[in-house]
C-alpha cells in the first residue's frame, strides 16, 4: 500500500483514523477500552481500506484499466468503498445486492454511479452470499473486459490491515492485550491476526460473529443485520492465529449499538454493536491493568431506518430492552 501522504485526492484520507478511549461504555469496569473509529473513512467505513488497497493492486498488476468493470457482491460497506474508488479512477461498476442492503445505502450506491442488480433468493444458509456470488459469476461470463476484485479471496483483503494494526500500536504507545473484531469474509480478523503473529505479538485476537452465522461452524440461521457474519465459511480464516468468537445475536447488536449511543454519544453500525456486546460478555475477566481495543467498523446515519428504529426492531426482532437498563 503507498504511504498515506502519497495518495492523492480523497484516498489521501482514507485510513489514520481515531482510536479513542471510552471510559463510560463498561462502567464500573475500569480497564481502558479504545475504538478504533473506522467510521472516519471518507467512506464511512473499514472497507474504504479493502477496496483501496484491492483496487489499487489490481491496477499496479495491469488487471484492470479505464475500459473495466468491476463487478463484485456486497451488504453494503464494499459497495460504498468500491464505488467511492472507481468514481475516482474512472471504472464502471456493478454490485450484486440483496433485500438486507439498508436503503440509505442503495441511495449512496446510485449516487455515486453504481449500478445496482439485485437477487431475492436466499440461499438457505442464513443470508443471500451464495446467491449474490452465483449472479456474480454469470455476469463476469457475460460482461467483456470485466474483474472480480473478489473480496473473498483476494490476499489483498487482509494485507491492507497491516497498515491498521500499526496505526493501533502508534497511537497506543504499545499493543493491546485484547483486539475485538467483527466478521464477515475474515479479511479483517485475519490482517490483524496475521501481522500480530508475524511479529510475534501477544495480542488476543477475538473475533466476534452473529449467530446464525457459519465462519465458525455454527447452525446457519435467519440474520436480519449486515456487515457481520456470513452464510458461507470463510477462506482466510485460520483459528489457530485467533483467541477465540463470540456469537452476537441482531437484538444484543442493537442493544449494543443504543448503549454505545447513549454511553458514548457515538452512532455506529450494527457490528460495532456487536463488538460492545461481545466485551461486555467478557468484562469480569478483565483486570483493571488489561487494555482492549474493540474495531467500530462503521457510522450508524445508514441505519436509521433500521437498528434506530423502533418500530423496525419491534416488527424483526421483537421486544428490545432499553440501553439504559442493559447491565454490563
Amino acid at each position: 500500500m503507498q504511504k498515506h501522504h502519497e495518495r492523492p485526492g480523497i484516498l489521501s484520507v482514507i485510513g489514520n483514523t481515531p482510536l479513542v478511549r471510552f471510559s463510560r461504555l463498561f462502567f464500573p469496569w475500569t480497564f481502558p477500552f479504545y475504538g478504533k473509529m473506522e467510521m472516519f473513512n471518507p467512506g464511512g467505513s473499514i472497507k474504504d481500506r479493502t477496496a483501496e488497497n484491492i483496487i489499487d493492486d489490481a491496477l499496479k498488476q495491469g488487471l484492470i484499466n479505464t475500459g473495466s468493470t468491476i463487478i463484485e457482491s456486497t451488504s453494503g460497506n464494499m459497495g460504498v468503498g468500491l464505488a467511492q474508488l472507481c468514481l475516482y479512477h474512472g471504472l464502471k461498476l456493478i454490485l450484486v445486492v440483496d433485500p438486507h442492503t439498508n436503503a440509505t445505502v442503495v441511495q449512496l450506491l446510485n449516487t455515486y454511479g453504481a449500478k445496482l442488480v439485485f437477487v431475492e433468493t436466499h440461499d438457505g444458509e442464513g443470508g443471500y452470499l451464495n446467491t449474490r456470488l452465483l449472479k456474480v459469476r454469470e455476469l463476469l461470463a457475460e460482461i467483456p473486459g470485466s474483474f472480480w476484485p473478489d473480496q473473498y479471496h483476494n490476499p489483498a483483503n487482509p494485507l491492507a490491515h497491516q497498515q491498521t494494526w500499526r496505526e493501533i500500536i502508534r497511537d497506543l504507545g504499545k499493543a493491546p492485550d485484547y483486539l475485538f473484531v467483527p466478521t464477515s469474509t475474515c479479511g479483517t480478523l485475519m490482517g490483524f491476526a496475521n501481522e500480530i503473529r508475524q511479529c510475534g505479538g501477544k495480542t488476543k485476537v477475538v473475533a466476534v460473529d452473529a449467530k446464525g452465522s457459519v465462519i465458525f461452524g455454527d447452525k446457519p440461521s435467519k440474520r436480519q443485520l449486515p456487515g457481520i457474519g456470513s452464510s458461507r465459511q470463510s477462506d482466510f480464516l485460520d483459528m489457530a492465529a485467533i483467541h477465540g468468537v463470540i456469537h452476537v445475536s441482531d437484538r444484543d447488536s442493537v442493544e449494543g449499538c443504543r448503549l454505545l449511543l447513549q454511553k458514548e454519544s457515538v452512532l455506529a453500525g450494527g457490528s460495532s454493536g456487536a463488538v460492545v456486546h461481545a466485551i461486555s460478555e467478557m468484562t469480569h475477566r478483565f483486570p483493571p491493568e488489561i487494555q482492549v481495543v474493540g474495531i467500530f467498523p462503521d457510522r450508524g446515519e445508514r441505519y436509521l431506518d433500521t437498528i434506530y428504529s423502533d418500530d423496525w426492531v419491534e416488527n424483526n426482532l421483537g421486544d428490545l430492552k432499553h440501553a439504559e437498563e442493559v447491565s454490563v
